[in-house]
């Protein structure tokens, strides 16, 4: 279970802070897939930031499991991300050097996976990427850049899969591999929660949590 605790995000400003997130509670259970949604600047990002432990919030909690993941160190925290949180984001942060199949991979620096060869051939044959395993981030289109950052989120099967705007700049084929690709997980049992402003994707999302100025104006599903 990945549960929000009156989770609130500001930043120093003068003359009054700037209020990202105001006092959001929600959770969301294995095998459930949660489209969030909502204006630009209505605080989507931060919050995906927030419960992938990336941007520690001003007050509340992220639990995954019952777990804190706050109340961890700075190194307990990114050993824990690396093993139980998957993270697409919106630009895809792809290492440019890299090839497709080394960026795949790029989870096993931070986390031992024993099956990673096998994970790697499965999840190139579901992203149709087996023809451009060797190529650099540059050679590719939009569509296989996303496939490409769908994979190494999936690689070594994650808890819980965070993404941001992920067929925002695709293609209806290309967006409907990627949609298609986070449904299957949920049935897996993984959570997703994805941050959107299409609205064919938010469909295929089983809850819905609507975002204005930093609080949860609705929530259907």
């Amino acid at each position: 279970m990945l549960e929000l605790m009156d989770v609130s995000k500001s930043y120093p400003a003068t003359p009054l802070p700037v209020q990202i997130l105001r006092k959001i509670s929600f959770s969301v259970a294995p095998g459930e897939f949660v489209a969030v949604q909502g204006p630009s600047g209505c605080g989507k990002t931060t919050l995906l930031l927030t419960l992938g432990g990336l941007l520690a919030p001003s007050s509340g909690a992220v639990r995954l499991d019952g777990e804190d993941i706050y109340a961890l160190t700075p190194g307990a925290r990114a050993s824990w991300r690396a093993r139980r949180i998957g993270i697409v984001f919106q630009l895809f942060h792809l290492i440019p050097y890299l090839s497709v199949e080394e960026n795949i991979l790029a989870p096993t620096l931070a986390t031992e996976l024993p099956n990673a060869p096998e994970r790697l051939e499965a999840l190139l044959k579901q992203f149709h990427l087996l023809e451009r395993r060797r190529h650099v981030p540059a050679a590719l289109s939009v569509g296989e850049r996303q496939r490409t950052a769908m994979a190494r989120a999936l690689l070594t099967q994650p808890t819980c899969l965070l993404v941001d705007e992920p067929t925002g700049n695709l293609d209806a084929e290309n967006a409907e591999i990627v949609t298609t690709a986070l449904a299957d997980y949920t049935r897996q049992q993984g959570i997703v929660v994805m941050v959107t402003h299409d609205l064919i994707a938010a469909a295929r999302a089983q809850r819905r949590v609507m975002l204005q100025q930093g609080t949860i104006a609705q929530m259907t599903g």
